[in-house]
């Protein structure tokens, strides 16, 4: 194997692995936002659990953050809920950190 091989090999396996980095980390993300609008909506922990998970199974489409968006922002109105958009994506980036950081430490 040549140098450039092995350098090609390299960026592949790195590439692979910031990718399921990246989607482990979004999936985690999404289970605690799911985790934390079940709290603001008066879940019990069997349903927060549920909700979460709901928005974990979003996790498969293209565009899983608008979704998840859209839908919180129905669930909150619905349950008179006073969350805008921007404390709903600022949540999520903040979630998408504290997911990324809890995977890359093994937890």
């Amino acid at each position: 194997m040549s140098t450039f091989d092995k350098r090609e090999d390299a960026f592949e396996k790195s590439f692979v692995h910031k990718e399921e980095l990246h989607f482990r980390a979004e999936a985690r993300r999404n289970k605690l936002v799911g985790l934390w609008a079940a709290e603001k909506l008066g879940k019990s922990s069997a349903e927060a659990e549920a909700y979460a998970d709901q928005l974990v199974a979003a996790e498969t489409s293209a565009k899983s953050a608008e979704i998840i968006v859209d839908r919180l922002i129905k669930d909150f109105s619905a349950a008179g809920v006073d969350q805008s958009e921007h404390q709903i994506r600022r949540t999520m980036d903040e979630m998408l950190a504290k997911a990324t950081t809890e995977i890359k430490a093994g937890k």
